[in-house]
């Protein structure tokens, strides 16, 4: 039996979900910037993190030419930000605050943190790619992280104790 669409969509909303924003430029040195929620770490050595990119999409052939891009993990309160790179606009960072980091790839100066990336591997998932990048530069920034459920923006709430693992 296959899974619709609408079955696998309305699953996967229920997991909650940071949201970052992924940077990079294309060959002629255009900057690309698209939000993401498929991101995650793969390894603490060497520090490698995953992004997953739609093919379709205009940062998916620059982030091929370059393979350089930048993960920006938005703060809460940030989620003009968010709508902003998930729109066909095509100037993104017209109102973005942003310094040039691996290569000139935009690092946005609101994050909580970036993670400046080259790529090691990339595969083909379906409609998208996956591409494992090697973690060359970190900035961290104190703060909470934007959260997506359900197809709405939140808040991480936490009690201020840290557990034990």
């Amino acid at each position: 039996m296959s899974v619709s669409q609408g079955e696998y969509c309305a699953a996967l909303g229920r997991f909650a979900s940071g949201i970052t924003v992924v940077t990079t430029r294309d060959a002629r040195g255009q900057i690309h910037g698209i939000t993401v929620s498929a991101f995650c770490s793969v390894s603490l050595q060497p520090p490698m993190v995953l992004v997953c990119i739609e093919k379709v999409a205009g940062s998916h052939y620059a982030l091929e030419e370059s393979n350089i891009f930048v993960v920006n993990i938005l703060p809460e309160g940030e989620h003009r930000i968010s709508e902003q790179f998930a729109s066909l606009d095509p100037d993104k960072f017209e109102t973005i605050d942003f310094t040039p980091g691996l290569e000139g790839v935009p690092v946005l100066t609101s994050a909580l943190a970036n993670l400046e990336c080259r790529v090691k591997f990339s595969y083909h998932g379906g409609d998208h790619s996956i591409f494992v990048g090697d973690v060359e530069k970190v900035s961290i920034r104190e703060g909470k992280p934007l959260v997506y459920f359900h197809g709405e923006y939140g808040r991480f709430l936490a009690d201020g104790r840290k557990r034990d693992r």
